[in-house]
């Protein structure tokens, strides 16, 4: 099976997996972990941030992210198809007593004025609290936001005193693809999540980033959210192996990507080619009466696994374990499992 459902799909390399059985560990709960240290330390240097802390999962990040910037009754603003509203198992609300506030956006971004409403027109008994951008957007396709639109965003958040939270789960992929460093994107917000377990490449972890009194509150959090470990070097060296390998080579997965857009487009379906901006695909089955969870199940017949990025609308995600054969495999077969016909 050629895998395209999500970049998670993921697995470590032999020598991802020999740099973790060679980790120097130590009692990360007393933070006495070197490699869990060391890889704080360059995280909060990447992201543009003052400190950084490790986390199991980047779902705990922003949900940390949030409980420690916020308090009950608030509401959240964020991109109505954004991660965190639609992902996380109503985790704002249930961890941090959030109201959210979805708003249609275009390409998975909002604009300041659109923030600005919401802040100046909510009640007092359940004011506008904080505003989470996600970099790239899943949702919209993996979709960068251009750096000054969310420099602005964030720059009203802060005018009007809420906290500005970036959910750069795929951080990386979109700075790869700007050419623009991951700190210019992280240094705007107060807070940002980077996941390493999707397009870097590793089994599982992720980091938030932030102030160093805001990620000293989060230390706490971490216990709370049950997410302290023991030797968590052996995942933390994972992770650093991934910052000295694996980030110039998302522009793989991008080429990969914008070629299976292409050769899609080519075969008749209904794709969006400059809408490819990194490593995500999307192919628009309901514009052609399709239904998704059908041509999902038709395309895993003839040997590929395929997502779902929204409603009606397919995900085909590149990652280092896609080759170019698997996608050369993917143009022949996906037009093929959806009866597309060849081109004239």
């Amino acid at each position: 099976m050629i895998d395209l459902r999500s970049d998670t799909a993921t697995k470590p390399t032999v020598e991802m997996l020999a740099s973790m059985a060679a980790a120097e560990v130590g009692d990360e709960q007393e933070r006495e972990d070197p490699t869990v240290n060391e890889l704080q330390r360059r995280a909060a240097a990447l992201l543009g941030q003052e400190a950084a802390l490790f986390l199991p999962t980047a779902t705990m990040a922003n949900q940390i992210a949030l409980r420690v910037q916020t308090r009950p009754g608030g509401q959240l603003i964020a991109e109505e198809r954004t991660h965190i509203l639609i992902f996380e198992a109503g985790g704002p609300a249930v961890h941090s007593g959030l109201i959210t506030r979805g708003l249609p956006g275009t390409a998975g971004r909002i604009t300041s004025e659109q923030v600005r409403t919401v802040a100046e027109t909510a009640d007092w008994l359940q004011p506008a609290s904080i505003v989470v951008l996600e970099q790239t957007h899943r949702s919209a396709g993996g979709r960068i936001w251009p750096l000054e639109e969310l420099a602005g965003v964030f720059a009203t958040a802060r005018e009007l005193g809420l906290a500005a939270h970036l959910d750069g789960a795929r951080l990386m992929n979109a700075s790869i693809g700007s050419g623009i460093a991951a700190a210019e994107y992280g240094r705007l917000a107060n807070t940002v999540t980077l996941c390493f377990s999707k397009g870097l490449g590793c089994p599982l972890g992720a980091v938030l980033a932030g102030s160093q009194q805001t990620i000293e509150a989060a230390w706490r959090l971490k216990f709370l959210f049950g997410g302290a470990l023991r030797q968590a070097g052996v995942v933390a060296a994972a992770m650093l192996y991934a910052l000295d390998h694996n980030l110039e080579r998302l522009a793989d997965d991008h080429a990969r990507a914008r070629r299976l857009a292409e050769g899609l487009a080519t075969a008749g379906l209904p794709v969006d080619v400059e809408a490819t901006e990194t490593n995500f695909v999307g192919v628009d089955v309901a514009s052609i009466g399709l239904d998704a969870r059908e041509a999902k199940a038709r395309i895993a017949e003839l040997g590929v696994r395929v997502g779902l990025l929204r409603p009606g609308v397919l995900r085909l995600a590149t990652h280092l374990n896609v080759t170019d054969d698997d996608v050369d495999r993917a143009i022949e077969l996906i037009p093929r499992a959806l009866s597309v016909p060849a081109p004239v």
